[in-house]
């Protein structure tokens, strides 16, 4: 079971503070070992974060009882880093400890020297000021996150949610992960520029749109024409790619595509069938297109992803 300790301070983002709240802190008695996390400070005033919300954290002066710190935001300004806040963080990165920066909570990691030599990136408006005060690091702008086992920073505050999504799923697996977006209502796996291993997740609506595309969800194993879902919405050909892009922002066959896929990775995860197997069962003309596409997205193979997340 994983500790974690959000960190807050005086003047914080509510809305990233609430995304590590509820990604992490809300109790879940379904899931197995589920975070034990507090919300803790440096501080020693009276917090008051954005909205003149007044809030009470737990007071601490180390980290050492923690696995995991996330730094919801931090300030964008040259903002004094308490020295009780900087050992901590020092001695935590030391320590090899995991650490999850939320929009501009990278400006701390900045600060203390955490990301220098690294890739990092934060909210793109900051894009500008963070690389002209930090140009040891080298600044991405195309992702949604960058997180490579140790350090995570999320490109912006929804992307917290994605980041917070992927550290799930590689601690509980895509299952767990799964189920968490849904409840926070998101995808679990969005387009922009960074290759995501999760399963993505399709909202439920009851109409005949939605039916057609559950319909596709259970026939993924079989050869599945865009005209048909045409045919189960009730809708013309053209009507129905028009809604789908408008309602998914990408065509029929991308998303039947990128289903294929969330179903390979989850047999990939689960099963010992081979990729060739895989590859049938999730739809594919055959495994060298499977193998094609995996690649493509996710930018490993198949086999290379079963090694690195396959149930053992």
């Amino acid at each position: 079971m994983k500790r974690i300790a959000i960190l807050t301070y005086d003047n914080a983002a509510l809305f990233e503070l609430g995304c590590a709240v509820e990604l992490f802190a809300l109790p879940r008695p379904e899931i197995e070992d589920w975070y034990q996390t507090q919300v803790v400070t440096f501080d020693d005033c009276a917090l008051e974060v954005t909205g003149g919300v007044k809030i009470m954290a737990q007071q601490v002066s180390s980290l050492d009882n923690y696995d995991v710190v996330v730094i919801p935001s931090w300030s964008t300004h040259k903002a004094e880093v308490s020295a009780k806040l900087r050992k901590a963080m020092l001695d935590f990165h030391k320590a090899k400890k995991r650490i999850l920066s939320f929009c501009s909570g990278a400006f701390l990691l900045a600060e203390l020297g955490l990301l220098d030599g690294r890739k990092a990136t934060t909210h793109w408006r900051y894009a500008a000021l963070f690389s002209e005060r930090f140009p040891q690091i080298t600044f991405v702008d195309n992702v949604l996150y960058l997180y490579d086992g140790q350090i995570g920073c999320s490109a912006g505050s929804a992307a917290a949610l994605d980041l917070g999504i992927e550290v799930i799923r590689q601690d509980y697996g895509h299952k767990v992960a799964n189920s968490i977006a849904r409840r926070l209502v998101v995808s679990s796996h969005r387009k922009g520029g960074q290759s995501q291993f999760v399963e993505t997740v399709v909202s439920e609506r009851p109409n005949s749109f939605s039916e057609a595309l559950d319909w596709a969800l259970e026939s993924l194993s079989q050869p599945i024409d865009v005209g048909q879902m045409a045919e189960r919405a009730n809708m013309s050909r053209r009507t129905f790619d028009r809604k789908f892009k408008l309602s998914l922002n990408m065509s029929p066959k991308e998303w039947l595509t990128q289903q294929r896929l969330a179903l390979a990775k989850q047999m990939i995860e689960d099963t010992q069938y081979t990729i060739e197997q895989v590859a049938t069962f999730a739809g594919f003309d055959n495994a060298t297109t499977m193998r094609h596409h995996f690649r493509r997205v996710f930018d490993v193979s198949p086999r290379q992803y079963r090694d690195q997340f396959g149930n053992r």
